[in-house]
């Protein structure tokens, strides 16, 4: 693969720092650094996907495991409820072409 690693690449390799809050062989929680809410973080697979457009059957068992650690990860920040979201291509607002989901609460 040629292509160059995005931002949320550097840091699951330890190129670039940042705050973790949740790590498994999976994927990767980081606190946005450009937070929303009180509570903003950031899930990330650990295997780059660009975009949801580029998700293939392989993906679902990640995606999955994301998806049922978002309660976790709410549950831990002490979080009554809170709102996912996940930007997808240029037009839907995605700036790191990484999937990732927000997850924010108050």
């Amino acid at each position: 693969m040629t292509s160059e690693k995005t931002l949320f690449s550097k840091i699951i390799d330890r190129e670039i720092p940042s705050t973790i809050v949740y790590e498994d062989e999976k994927c990767i929680v980081i606190n946005d650094i450009n937070p929303k809410a009180r509570v903003h973080l950031l899930v990330i697979p650990k295997k780059p996907i660009a975009t949801l457009f580029e998700l293939t059957p392989e993906d679902k068992d990640v995606m999955g495991h994301m998806m049922l650690l978002l309660p976790q990860l709410a549950q831990a920040q002490n979080l009554e409820g809170f709102k996912t979201q996940i930007n997808t291509g240029e037009a839907g607002g995605q700036e790191v072409f990484h999937i990732h989901i927000h997850l924010l609460g108050n």
